[in-house]
């Protein structure tokens, strides 16, 4: 029982001392030891294996009790005196717990007394500043006041010295004076309620109402309304009185402006009357060599007289593109009917190089000036057909077929007064408009009997196809219709030229280029079978010459180059117009009609070839296949076949060099046209024997090698095949050589004759 109940407490022992990880740690960090009696995985067992690792060992085994039992007694010693020393620790805690509360009373008083000290010592600094603060008070004052009087003394001998200076025509002083009073003026707003300074105001008020009346009395008298210009030119006295009128009201300068500006331009009105002879557009170019001769008759007068900002010189031209635009505006619409093409152009290019000479001389910086409102110029753009005029030799030089994409000098900057005069010009824009219309009617009539007279073009022996050389033409055309037409407007009139546009490209798609594909016939040509079966004769079977191949792949290469610059027409022409009529430029139906054209170019040049290879496929369905008695060359129909190959496929795929893809379309439409009819034909091989069948398989791998060939046959520089074209070629023929062996293991199963 006594064992029983020791093991029970050893046990409730090691429970209450199972300590955490966390703690055990913290514990071997404060207290390290390498006892193994501290370790918290401490094994009775392993150590008394340890102390005594042989039964030698034990001959002292009393030693280690002893030290143990010595060491037992020294833990009890030490548990006894740390217990014993703990037994006055609260009382020493409550102590010192109340030590620190007198000690936190005491430094509460102590902060008291500061503070209290504190207070004193800032109501001692005031009583001490206080008057020193009265002083500074009336010292900012006393400044304040002298400074008022002073103003105010300068205010009124300033009224009066300007009042006397007025009357004196004095402008130069009044000038530097009106100035100054305003200035000072200024500083009495806040005291605009004492009635002396109201006064005041009031007389500067007066003074400059008197002073702007004056001055535009003496320009008045200087320059009337009627009659002819003071002679003598400008005086000092107005030079002044423009300083003065930079000071006034703004409206003081703007009526000077505007009398001396209609005054200036007086004559003009006079000597081109919508009555008169010159005033009619063949006699544009007058007009504007009134206004250079009249801008320099201006600097050399009155350049002086007028302040340099108010740039009076770019004022007076930018008032006479307004009159000039009203004037053309309403004799244009007097003489509608009288509007030619050349005219037109003529008055536009001569308007259209005026506005450059005025963008070159002045800045632009009246045209948003007052009532002088700026007209909207055309946003920037980078289109390669924006460039100087084309002169008749560079139109002529400009007909290769790159042309649209030849690089372009770069773009002018903007010209801030395009647009002021030629805007008048755009709503008779229809005669340029209804002109290119018939031009362009009339250069597609010209392609046409052009191309009927000098007749398909010669086979090309270079590498790459002939485009004909009318497309190159056409636009170059376009070209120069463009250039001509942004140069003015870039709204409605350019959206009506790309409905012109349109019209034409699709009139040449069908006229040109579909109206000129040779036509198909369904003649044999009065062959037979017996024929189809030699060599020499089999080339006869082609329905299209040499000279109509050459012409179908000039007229697809033709149709692919279209394509391409009409997409780039496309982009030049949405650079081109305003931002809010680009949705209105589409030319994508024009696009699809030429990939039509390109489309029925190579189903022609399919069919042909197509065509040729028939009369073999059917002369190999004709052949008595039970009969052959052993297997030998590829067949007569598969030379045949062969030979149309090599005859049309290179003359093809020469002219179709500058457009590899679509000659790969070719090979493509082909394959897919002629392996389901050979597969057809060869179901109509019947009766077919077991040597027949073999002689047949040998000819379709035969036809498989050449087709597998058929892009580079013929050609010097061996290619490799498109893979889409392979793959469609590999399917198809072996699918026919399938069914010929499944006919050859149908007749080794015992079948005299198969039927595939």
């Amino acid at each position: 029982m006594m064992e029983e109940e020791e093991l029970e407490f050893v046990e409730e022992l090691e429970a209450v001392l199972q300590l955490t990880p966390e703690v055990q740690l913290a514990i071997e960090q404060v207290f390290p030891s390498q006892d193994p009696l501290d370790r918290a995985d401490f094994n009775a067992v392993e150590y008394i294996n340890t102390l005594f690792p042989t039964e030698q060992s034990l001959a002292n085994i009393d030693e280690v009790v002893n030290k143990i039992r010595l060491k037992i007694r020294r833990l009890d010693d030490n548990i006894r005196t740390v217990v014993r020393g703990q037994t006055n620790v609260g009382q020493d805690g409550r102590q010192a717990l109340e030590e620190a509360q007198k000690a936190i009373q005491q430094l509460f008083g102590k902060i008291k007394d500061i503070k209290d000290k504190a207070e004193k010592s800032e109501q001692m600094v005031k009583e001490i500043t206080r008057d020193i603060k009265q002083l500074d008070h009336a010292k900012r004052h006393l400044t304040t006041s002298i400074t008022t009087l002073n103003h105010l003394h300068m205010l009124a001998g300033g009224v009066d010295s300007l009042e006397a200076m007025t009357r004196r025509r004095q402008y130069g002083e009044v000038a530097n004076l009106l100035q100054g009073v305003m200035n000072v003026l200024e500083h009495f707003h806040k005291y605009m309620g004492i009635p002396q300074i109201r006064q005041l105001s009031e007389r500067v008020k007066a003074a400059q109402t008197e002073l702007g009346q004056q001055i535009l009395a003496d320009f008045e008298e200087a320059f009337p309304s009627q009659g002819t210009k003071r002679p003598g030119g400008p005086s000092n006295v107005l030079r002044d009185a423009c300083l003065v009128a930079n000071i006034l009201d703004p409206r003081i300068k703007q009526e000077i402006i505007k009398k001396f500006i209609k005054q200036h331009l007086s004559e003009y009105l006079v000597l081109f009357q919508e009555n008169q002879d010159v005033a009619w557009l063949d006699k544009i170019d007058r007009r504007y060599a009134w206004i250079k001769r009249q801008l320099v008759d201006y600097e050399e007068k009155y350049g002086r007289m007028f302040p340099r900002e108010w740039c009076m010189a770019e004022r007076i031209a930018v008032e006479f593109c307004h009159v000039t635009r009203t004037e053309l505006a309403k004799i244009m619409r007097t003489r509608a009917k009288e509007i030619e093409v050349k005219l037109l152009l003529f008055a536009i290019q001569r308007t259209t190089n005026f506005e450059g000479f005025l963008a070159k001389r002045f800045s632009g910086c009246t045209l948003t000036d007052g009532s002088l409102k700026k007209l909207e110029s055309p946003p920037a753009s980078t289109n390669p057909f924006l460039e100087d005029e084309p002169t008749p030799e560079t139109e002529e030089l400009a007909t290769e077929k790159g042309d649209l994409d030849q690089p372009k000098k770069p773009k002018a900057p903007d010209n801030p007064f395009h647009g002021i005069v030629s805007k008048c010009f755009e709503p008779h824009l229809y005669v340029y408009i209804e002109s290119q219309d018939k031009n362009l009617g009339e250069l597609i009539d010209r392609f046409v009997a052009d191309f009927k007279a000098q007749g398909p073009p010669k086979p090309n022996t270079d590498e790459g196809g002939a485009v004909l050389p009318s497309c190159a033409d056409l636009f170059v055309y376009y070209k120069k219709c463009m250039v001509q037409c942004s140069q003015l407007s870039t709204g409605e009139p350019m959206i009506a030229l790309t409905t012109i546009f349109q019209k034409y490209l699709r009139e040449y798609a069908w006229k040109i280029l579909s109206g000129n594909l040779p036509k198909t016939t369904t003649s044999s040509g009065g062959l037979t079978i017996s024929s189809l079966l030699k060599e020499k004769e089999g080339s006869e079977a082609a329905k299209f010459t040499l000279e109509e191949l050459c012409l179908i792949c000039g007229i697809l290469s033709t149709a692919e180059y279209c394509l391409a610059t009409t997409q780039q027409l496309e982009e030049k022409l949405k650079e081109k117009v305003d931002v809010s009529l680009i949705e209105r430029i589409n030319l994508t139906g024009e696009m699809d009609t030429f990939s039509t054209v390109i489309s029925s170019s190579i189903q022609l040049l399919v069919q042909d070839l197509d065509a040729a290879c028939d009369p073999a496929l059917t002369a190999m369905s004709k052949m008595q296949w039970q009969n052959v008695e052993h297997v030998g060359d590829q067949s007569p129909y598969v030379t045949s076949v062969i030979l149309h190959i090599k005859q049309n496929v290179p003359i093809i795929r020469d002219n179709l060099a500058s457009t590899r893809k679509y000659f790969t379309q070719f090979c493509i439409k082909f394959a897919n046209s002629f392996i389901p009819k050979f597969i057809t034909h060869l179901f109509k091989c019947k009766p077919i024997s077991m040597v027949g069948a073999e002689q047949l398989l040998l000819d379709t791998h035969s036809l498989k090698m050449v087709l597998l060939d058929l892009p580079s046959i013929g050609s010097q520089v061996v290619r490799k095949a498109p893979a889409s074209y392979t793959k469609i070629v590999v399917k198809g023929m072996t699918r026919a050589e399938m069914i010929l062996k499944e006919s050859q293991y149908i007749k080794a199963e015992g079948s005299r004759t198969v039927y595939p």
